[in-house]
């Protein structure tokens, strides 16, 4: 079967691969993926990794590099393990990509994601999104109704991290809010916030074509380019008495972006740290603590989330797929996927493969 592999910094290959074989395990599910999202740590595997892909067997999955790539994906079952009774052959299904002990301290208590066993399809599993079919655990699939697209439900997982960071602001009816950097995650938390009910929504963004689809995905946000702009102008010119956002939510990862959430959050405001910092960052500690600020940081996202998002998109409360810039096939993979997406100042914002 075809599949795209991550073998080393620069080397993603679509190659011809074994497919899964033999009977399933009582709890697995044999899936035909359908729609993949390349995420910005595929990226980050891709111009500096290996990182999280193993080069030697990982603790808990056992899987090594080369990696079958792709972790934000939909599917089709095609086949269930004895035990598995959620799903049966034909449903779709969005994959939920975490696999980790259910009886290690965390898993005890239902904090799945911050195992430090845990492993990821698509990063430390044999299988990934990216390839004609896949073998998971019975855990790893939430079924779709007919009002979720494939395209929504490949996009599930990043709106899970989002999500899960807008929880974690305490986002409600009235909050004011600042995004901090407009990639994917960005984009998706911007559409979080305003589910939630944020009456202000302030974007941070550089990119000329990521900040006209800022207002685009959201028309009453105010969008501002940090390198050009007074951010700090603005948004004390926008809140109540020039106190700052309620809530400010990093999604870049930079140390920059960083001290411009704690700038302008108000005193006893709320930063949340989502972007994935690749070095450590120098902070202002006693502005944060003069303003009484919390910084809330997030790791990937409780897997129980999965059912309230497939709701909110169904409802049409999050509009998941207005972030989608292309649709590629897997052979364009590496020319008009990843090294677009690396253009600076490029256009794509969340690039899906198809995976079959």
């Amino acid at each position: 079967m075809r599949a795209v592999r991550f073998h080393d910094r620069r080397d993603i290959r679509v190659e011809d691969v074994p497919a899964p074989a033999g009977r399933l395990a009582d709890d697995d599910v044999l899936i035909r993926p359908l729609l993949c999202g390349i995420c910005g740590t595929d990226l980050h595997e891709y111009i500096a990794g290996p990182i999280v892909t193993p080069r030697t067997p990982h603790l808990y999955t056992g899987a090594v590099l080369p990696q079958i790539l792709g972790h934000e994906f939909s599917a089709e079952v095609q086949a269930v393990g004895s035990a598995v009774a959620h799903v049966r052959p034909g449903d779709r299904v969005s994959v939920q990509p975490l696999i980790s002990p259910r009886d290690d301290y965390f898993g005890k208590r239902g904090l799945h994601h911050l195992s430090e066993r845990m492993g990821c399809v698509g990063l430390s599993w044999a299988w990934g999104g990216m390839a004609e079919r896949a073998v998971v655990h019975g855990y790893n699939v939430v079924k779709v109704p007919d009002s979720v697209s494939d395209a929504q439900a490949a996009l599930i997982e990043p709106a899970a991290v989002a999500l899960y960071a807008v929880d974690r602001g305490r986002v409600g009816p009235g909050s004011s809010v600042l995004v901090s950097g407009l990639g994917p995650i960005g984009a998706l938390v911007l559409l979080a916030a305003r589910a939630a009910g944020a009456s202000l929504l302030i974007v941070a963004e550089p990119n000329p074509h990521r900040r006209a689809l800022a207002r685009a995905l959201l028309p009453e946000a105010v969008i501002v380019d940090p390198t050009q702009d007074d951010l700090a102008g603005e948004i004390r010119a926008r809140t109540e008495e020039g106190v700052g956002v309620d809530v400010a939510i990093e999604c870049v990862g930079l140390e920059a972006s960083l001290n411009a959430c704690a700038a302008g959050v108000r005193r006893r405001g709320t930063v949340v740290q989502v972007g994935l910092h690749l070095r450590p960052a120098a902070i202002d500690a006693m502005q944060w603590a003069l303003k009484d600020i919390t910084v809330e940081a997030t790791w990937c996202y409780p897997v129980t989330i999965w059912p309230r998002i497939i709701g909110m998109i169904g409802a049409g409360l999050l509009p998941v797929e207005r972030i989608v810039t292309a649709t590629i096939d897997a052979e364009q993979v590496v020319a008009d996927g990843f090294e677009a997406l690396l253009q600076p100042g490029g256009r794509n914002l969340k690039i899906l493969v198809r995976a079959g």
